[in-house]
């Protein structure tokens, strides 16, 4: 059996909804448990134990949130050079461009030695202004789609030793 770890930072819940919308995607694979967890709670053991993961966080201000980084800074240095090779992929939620916060993440996992499993899933809000950017997220069924269909192709992946 294998474990597909899904990390999701939110403030104003699009990547929360993005996050599990892709757990919907990946519980279809029946050979794969999947563990999603708030990047507040998530520790090392959890990095350790998952054969694959999702990052999902937003983008604020061009960059991953700083709960995203606070999750990274905790669990990088017990996991160096223990999860060599395992999959990753990433889903951001960004007012405008996201590719930031891809890059940021995607230098992370290179330091881990992790695979890219695939593109990353940018939905964009267009939320421009401050009270648009406060805002609560709904995220349409259209972009929820993407990150099912993220979640499933990672976690067949790992079902099927791709990963």
């Amino acid at each position: 059996m294998k474990t597909l770890l899904i990390v999701y930072h939110s403030m104003t819940d699009g990547a929360r909804q993005m996050a599990e919308a892709a757990a919907r995607g990946a519980a279809r694979e029946s050979d794969v448990v999947v563990k999603l967890l708030p990047a507040r709670e998530a520790q090392p053991d959890d990095v350790l134990q998952a054969h694959g993961y999702l990052f999902v966080t937003p983008e604020n201000l061009a960059a991953m949130s700083g709960v995203m980084k606070d999750f990274f800074d905790r669990t990088y240095y017990a996991a160096l050079d223990q999860i060599t090779g395992r999959a990753y992929a990433t889903l951001i939620c960004a007012g405008s461009d996201g590719e930031n916060a891809v890059r940021q993440i995607d230098r992370i996992c290179t330091g881990w030695r992790l695979r890219k499993a695939a593109g990353a899933v940018i939905v964009c809000t267009h939320a421009q202004t401050p009270e648009k950017i406060l805002a609560r997220k709904v995220i349409v069924a259209e972009e929820l789609a993407r990150c099912e269909e993220a979640g499933a192709a990672l976690a067949a992946g790992l079902a099927l030793g791709v990963y």
